[in-house]
């Protein structure tokens, strides 16, 4: 992996420049201070705070016992590490999917508290209204990478790529 090390803080405009001269973008996931600092001094483009830190750090079967706190709480550990990464911290289950007041109350909460660059959540046509309220507040939104959706796992069953 190349570093550019002119690059003071990875911006979502950054990522565009990025992309339009074909340069790859590394992502990796962060929980907590100590792994954060070392993606980010390894040159990571973006850390996600993802949900999964409830299967990782406290060993839940699934990633919906996870609260919005303790995003919050991973989120500001991974942010106080970081010098040069953008941060996506993941909208736990529950905190978006009722409705988009409800998405941009728990949006707003990420960015202030945690201190995050952009969220990220599941969910494709059924959350289109609370990722255009995110957005119109000004925060980006980040969709699933790979088309896996964890917090559906009793609706789906299984893990599987969708």
């Amino acid at each position: 992996m190349s570093v550019n090390k002119d690059i003071k803080r990875v911006t979502t405009h950054v990522l565009q420049e990025m992309k339009s001269r074909g340069e790859k973008i590394t992502m990796l996931t962060a929980y907590d201070f100590s792994m954060a600092r070392i993606l980010d001094e390894a040159g990571v483009d973006i850390l996600l705070v993802g949900d999964s830190a409830s299967n990782v750090m406290v060993y839940h079967e699934t990633t919906l016992p996870i609260t919005l706190d303790q995003m919050i709480y991973h989120g500001a550990s991974v942010v106080r590490a970081v010098r040069r990464a953008l941060i996506v911290v993941d909208l736990p289950f529950g905190s978006y999917q009722g409705n988009s007041r409800t998405a941009l109350d728990s949006t707003i909460r990420i960015m202030k508290e945690a201190g995050a660059h952009a969220i990220k959540l599941e969910g494709g046509a059924e959350v289109q209204e609370s990722i255009k309220r995110i957005l119109s507040a000004g925060v980006p939104v980040i969709p699933p990478y790979t088309g896996i959706t964890p917090q559906s796992i009793y609706k789906f069953g299984t893990y599987t790529v969708r």
